[in-house]
């Protein structure tokens, strides 16, 4: 319908009639639409259903395939175990039947009492003790014909004449008691020292004894270097366990102080009578701590075979050495095998360190190399007479007065 003004195209108007018309026309035109639709989507419905369950199937089929993968494996797992079964089962009837072969052979042994068979086998192992004991005692005296420790210069007793005392000598260098280590010169203090350590060390490994005190070597190999003691871990009996810093167990030929002229070591004299020069106070007191460490190593050594060496003559060390390797109780007691040692040192041992160092460490009166003396049989033994010998202006003293039980 034309405007009559500008004449644009406006809406149309209806009349009510016209109105009901236009509805039912509609209404027959969606009613069509509606029916097509509703069959397109029972049909889009029909066709989903199908999809869904072929969906729903591949879900099962997927879950029977994990299930089955997972009874398979346990299927394995159980093979497995049930074959780990069956071998243990086999070893335990072999087993079985070994133990009933025994019980069967047993009980055609006539029945032994309990006592008998306890005696049979401390017997056994008294015949091996002395076995190991025989064998120790042969390596030991191939040790001492290697090292040739020997007594020189001394004489037995003869009828109403009483002996004498010599040297003690290994390898042929004298190792001198502590009171006479300044008489000798730091070469050859070191020479028989190092053959006094090999000597120990083998002795020991031979008889199976942990000592309180260790050597250690500069050069970290057996003998290679110069040697150094200190004490391994042990009880608090006998107060050397503290004593774990190590010590030189060796002698410097080095001069005393700077400035004032070097002294060379003279040839050993027959009088003994020159002393000679050592690097310093510090390392005198270190050398004395030392040598009291292998003088305990060495009384310790002793008390495990049964010798007993008072303090007055712990100094005596290859006469002590010499002393174990006679012993009749040599290689029966160990620290590595039956009858088990306890560790270094246990309380009855008696000898303390303290004692020991002090003894070492006391400086001796001046005096002569004493000659072989004649002892009395039925009297004390007698006092030996002393002078004093001249020093050199830069002589070095490693020991210290004796006071009470100190070394000679």
């Amino acid at each position: 319908m034309d405007c009559k003004n500008c004449e644009f195209k406006a809406r149309q108007f209806y009349c009510t009639d016209c109105l009901r018309m236009h509805l039912r026309d509609f209404r027959r035109k969606i009613h069509h639409a509606a029916a097509e639709r509703d069959e397109q989507v029972a049909k889009a419905s029909r066709s989903l259903g199908t999809v869904e369950e072929s969906r729903r199937r591949r879900a099962d089929l997927a879950e029977s395939e994990t299930r089955v993968q997972e009874v398979t494996a346990a299927l394995a797992k159980l093979r497995k175990e049930n074959s780990k079964a069956r071998e243990r089962l086999r070893s335990l009837r072999e087993s079985l039947a070994t133990r009933r072969r025994n019980l069967s052979a047993a009980k055609l042994i006539p029945a032994t009492p309990l006592d008998s068979l306890i005696a049979r086998e401390s017997q056994e192992l008294s015949a091996l003790s002395d076995t190991l004991a025989r064998a120790r005692s042969g390596l030991v005296q191939e040790l001492v014909e290697v090292f040739h420790v020997v007594e020189v210069g001394g004489r037995p007793p003869i009828g109403s004449k009483a002996g004498t005392k010599g040297e003690w000598t290994i390898g042929d260098l004298v190792l001198p008691v502590p009171g006479d280590i300044r008489r000798y010169p730091p070469d050859h203090i070191n020479a028989v020292l190092t053959h006094t350590i090999h000597f120990l060390g083998l002795l020991t490994f031979y008889l199976g004894i942990r000592l309180p005190f260790e050597v250690t070597w500069s050069g970290e190999k057996l003998g290679v270097g110069q040697p150094w003691i200190g004490a391994v871990r042990g009880t608090d009996h006998g107060g050397w366990a503290r004593w774990s810093s190590k010590q030189p167990l060796h002698l410097s030929s080095a001069p005393a102080a700077s400035g004032s002229p070097t002294v060379s070591a003279p040839p050993i004299s027959a009088s003994m009578s020159e002393s000679y020069v050592d690097a310093a106070e510090s390392s005198q007191s270190s050398f004395t701590t030392a040598f009291a460490m292998l003088l305990y190593n060495i009384c310790y050594l002793a008390y495990t075979q049964s010798v007993d060496v008072p303090l007055s003559q712990a100094g005596n060390v290859l006469s002590n050495l010499w002393a174990v390797c006679c012993s009749g109780d040599l290689g029966r007691r160990s620290h590595e095998t039956h009858p088990l040692l306890p560790p270094p040192t246990p309380p009855n041992f008696p000898l303390d360190f303290a004692q020991l160092l002090q003894a070492t460490s006391a400086k001796p009166v001046p005096r002569q190399r004493a000659k072989p003396h004649r002892m009395s049989t039925d009297g004390p033994r007698p006092v030996r007479k002393s002078r004093p010998i001249p020093e050199e202006e830069e002589g070095w003293d490693l020991i210290e007065d004796v006071e009470d039980g100190g070394f000679g």
